[in-house]
């Protein structure tokens, strides 16, 4: 009995400190587990924060192009319709006087759009709006007004510099500068309405004779080219020397 009471006392106590000791090894092996968990979860949420490289530039690239996808549409349809509707009914005709009033609330909004991309990023690069984007943002400064133009004129030069913008749309917009300063345009892209003759014609170029050296110093195809293929308009060089001939004169008369 007495053997079998010490045995069984051993038996109890070694099972007593092996209970002891499980508890303390479990509750060690608990409190790594929910460190390893707290680590794991801390490290996620900081990865999910972190903005993924290149998903923000990505996205800027994306949503700036569609923007002026947008504008492209909004601003070009219009005037499409408007000049087709102005062959058809004339260009002094209700029709057309309605869908020019349509065109320039389109306008008034795109140029809106316009200022706040260059005020707030600058000319945008050409890796993020593409050739596209270039063209859009130069027509709806072009059927700006003469200060809008000539308040983003710097950026244009700039990003000619740059190599982010075509020589040729900086042409077009300097030419279209000169028209509504009175002066003579140099490359020859801008036309205008004349009410005396209900048509359109060149505005008066500077030097007509070397009109087409000078777009191709800044890769435009000849004018007539552009002309007929803009227009369906043809060009006759002796009328447009006569017109420029006469033009100077009208200046240096305005001037005495």
């Amino acid at each position: 009995m007495t053997l079998e009471k010490n045995h069984i006392k051993r038996n109890r106590h070694g099972w007593q400190s092996s209970r002891k000791l499980d508890y303390k090894t479990n509750l060690k092996l608990k409190m790594r587990l929910i460190f390893i968990l707290f680590l794991v979860t801390t490290i996620s949420c900081t990865d999910k924060n972190k903005p993924k490289k290149g998903t923000t530039s990505d996205h800027k690239s994306e949503n700036l192009a569609a923007v002026l996808d947008t504008i492209w549409r909004t601003e070009q349809d219009p005037i499409r319709l408007r000049d087709s509707i102005g062959r058809i009914y004339g260009f002094d005709s209700k029709e057309f006087v309605k869908q020019n009033t349509i065109y320039h609330k389109n306008h008034d909004f795109n140029e809106r759009k316009i200022r706040e991309i260059l005020d707030t990023q600058g000319w945008p690069d050409r890796s993020l709006i593409g050739k596209q984007g270039n063209l859009t943002l130069c027509n709806v400064l072009q059927h700006s007004s003469t200060e809008t133009r000539i308040k983003y004129l710097p950026l244009m030069r700039q990003a000619v510099k740059n190599n982010q913008l075509s020589p040729w749309l900086l042409a077009r917009t300097e030419d279209r500068i000169a028209t509504d300063k009175g002066e003579f345009q140099i490359y020859g892209g801008q036309m205008k309405y004349y009410p005396e003759t209900k048509s359109f014609n060149v505005w008066p170029i500077f030097d007509p004779v070397n009109v087409d050296k000078r777009r191709a110093e800044i890769g435009l195809e000849p004018i007539s080219e552009y002309l007929k293929n803009r227009f369906d308009f043809e060009w006759n060089l002796e009328e447009q020397i006569l017109r420029s001939e006469k033009f100077e004169k009208e200046r240096q008369s305005k001037k005495q």
